[in-house]
């Protein structure tokens, strides 16, 4: 805008003489866009101006402003991001697809789009996997017949393996060797005959060594070994596939230091077997299983855990349970942990096993007894003890009778 004096000298030329502050605004009103001014010299042209210094380059920085104004709005430059994006997700793919496996290789494209054989699948092979029992007399082996069919009935996978001595004729017509022909059978038991070890000491335990000829049972990737004087709840096929371990055990939780000879899982190999029976050479007389097992292993086996895979039927019986359950903050609550096991070990020293008689006197001792609580008595600690021994004694009578018809039957 012009100042009033220079409007009213239009449109006479003396105004630019007269006033070079005229002349300098007309010509910016005239060509603002075309015009570049050297403001560091305006306090020359218009005296008593105060001129704020700048930048020499503005009209330069206001062109390339409206060039990156119009690269942005062109195509070109929409069609080049979404290129770059596009490329970006394509290497994230690329990346993906390695990370997971599922990247084929070159050769196979061929291949990729087919569906995998029928008959292929991620199933172990059970057959080199196997629960082993060993048998020294008639009673045990009447249990190891249980602990077969308890396998069978809770849908165990890996084979089975009884060791047996060798002197016992398999297809004679006496009580034992039905009850062999009957665990092969109707079980699948693969038959093992062995030389049984008897060796002074006591007689409950004096014959136990025999479960460590599993070592020798090298047909088999692994073997689990379990007591017969034991209950089978659920299948333990998991153990089979921990990681490589020439042993694993589980803690004798009652005890102190102690591993547990009721379950061992073993790599059969020659060199175990013969440290085992190096061991056997060298044995005090109050040596048994337990003792040579945490001898040759206590330091350095694989360990399963004794919650779930070890229970015993004495700590029913007990008033502290932290070692049991690992904490001495969880509740005792012994139907849950009788529903989470899977193998129970019947030890209520003296109370003699199940299958022996006993008298009133000492079972009564043993007796889990009820606790006062608020609303009455909690016996559950005593009716799952009672129910563990009644379920053992029930099946081992039925089993027995079916048997003892069976071989009257064919005699």
């Amino acid at each position: 805008m012009l100042p009033a004096r220079c409007r009213s000298l239009l449109p006479s030329t003396r105004i630019f003489n007269e006033c070079p502050r005229c002349l300098y605004l007309s010509r910016m009103s005239a060509a603002p866009r075309n015009i570049t001014i050297n403001l560091r010299n305006l306090g020359d042209v218009l005296p008593g101006w105060r001129v704020a210094p700048l930048d020499s380059t503005d009209g330069s920085q206001h062109s390339w402003t409206s060039k990156f104004r119009s690269f942005v709005n062109s195509r070109v430059f929409w069609r080049t991001l979404l290129s770059v994006l596009l490329l970006l997700l394509l290497i994230d793919l690329f990346r993906a697809q390695l990370m997971t496996g599922q990247f084929m290789h070159p050769d196979a494209h061929q291949t990729s789009h087919k569906a995998p054989p029928a008959h292929v699948t991620n199933e172990p092979d059970w057959s080199q996997y196997a629960y082993c029992q060993y048998v020294t007399n008639e009673n045990y082996l009447c249990n190891s017949l249980m602990i077969f069919e308890s396998l069978d009935r809770v849908g165990a996978k890996a084979s089975k393996v009884m060791m047996y001595p060798q002197g016992w004729d398999v297809s004679g017509s006496d009580h034992s060797s039905e009850l062999i022909r009957k665990a092969r059978d109707s079980y699948g038991v693969q038959l093992s005959p062995i030389e049984v070890k008897h060796l002074k000491g006591e007689d409950t335990w004096a014959d136990s060594f025999t479960k460590l000829l599993v070592f020798n049972q090298t047909q088999y990737k692994r073997v689990l070994s379990l007591d017969s004087d034991a209950t089978v709840l659920q299948s333990m096929d998991e153990l089979f596939l921990l990681p490589p371990s020439a042993v694993a055990m589980p803690r004798a939780y009652w005890l102190d230091d102690t591993l547990s000879s009721q379950m061992v899982l073993v790599e059969p190999s020659d060199f175990e077997f013969r440290r085992v029976l190096d061991a056997f050479s060298r044995r005090q007389d109050d040596d048994f299983d337990m003792e040579i097992v945490n001898e040759l292993y206590g330091k350095d086996c694989m360990i399963i855990p004794h919650r779930r895979y070890d229970l015993i039927t004495g700590e029913f019986n007990g008033k502290e349970h932290h070692r049991y359950l690992g904490s001495k903050e969880e509740i005792w609550d012994p139907q849950k942990v009788l529903e989470e096991a899977k193998f129970v070990h019947f030890s209520d020293w003296p109370l003699p096993k199940p299958w022996l008689p006993h008298t009133e006197e000492a079972y009564q001792k043993k007796l889990p007894v009820c606790h006062e609580v608020e609303n009455g008595q909690d016996c559950r600690d005593r009716d799952v003890w009672t129910g563990l021994y009644q379920g053992f004694t029930e099946r081992r009578e039925v089993r027995g009778a079916v048997l003892l018809l069976l071989w009257s039957h064919i005699n």
